[in-house]
């Protein structure tokens, strides 16, 4: 989580500032404020500076969690569209679900369904073919850390999906549409006769 909340504070620093770190600083920084973040500090704070965050975050997911160290290496490409939507709908139907609206629990799904699994294997699969390798790895490493009981969790869901996954992928795409509307009001698209 220290590593994570790192990487988060520098990934703000470049949009507010609008700079490009280097990769090498980028590294350099994550190891140095993970490691601040990770030592109780004193000032009457028994716990370190992530214990507070995730209290009041809780735990993220594994795949919040890659998503978010991803976007520190260089080579870190765009993220699909179909991925974002994905998320999105997901979470539409598993939420108000999981939350009691209806007798159906898809969280149930993960203690343990096989075919809930499969059904995560598939989209790994669809992943792959869509040609995003890192999805595959992600989704792979999300379910090697549920099978190693990496979280205190037991559920799958707590390892693929968070709120915090869905509200990204929710302003990720407000904000491309936003930019290619952008792009389009630049080129003169709007403004054409005929």
């Amino acid at each position: 989580m220290s590593i994570t909340c790192a990487v988060v504070l520098i990934y703000l620093c470049q949009k507010v500032f609008s700079i490009d770190i280097p990769f090498i600083a980028r590294l350099i920084l994550v190891l140095m404020l993970g490691n601040v973040l990770f030592w109780p500090l004193g000032m009457s704070l028994e716990l370190p500076l992530v214990a507070y965050v995730r209290g009041v975050t809780g735990e993220l997911s594994i795949v919040t969690m890659l998503l978010l160290w991803a976007s520190v290496l260089p080579s870190a490409k765009k993220i699909p569209i179909g991925l974002k939507l994905s998320v999105i709908l997901i979470a539409l139907m598993f939420y108000p679900l999981a939350l009691g609206f209806g007798m159906f629990d898809p969280y149930a799904w993960g203690y343990g369904s096989i075919a809930f699994l499969g059904s995560v294997i598939i989209f790994a699969i669809c992943c792959g073919l869509a040609g995003w390798i890192k999805g595959i790895w992600i989704l792979s490493l999300a379910v090697i850390a549920w099978s190693a009981h990496w979280h205190e969790s037991a559920n799958l869901w707590d390892y693929l999906i968070d709120p915090f996954l869905v509200v990204w992928a929710i302003t990720s795409i407000i904000q491309s549409i936003y930019k290619r509307r952008q792009e389009k009001t630049q080129s003169g698209y709007l403004f054409r006769a005929g």
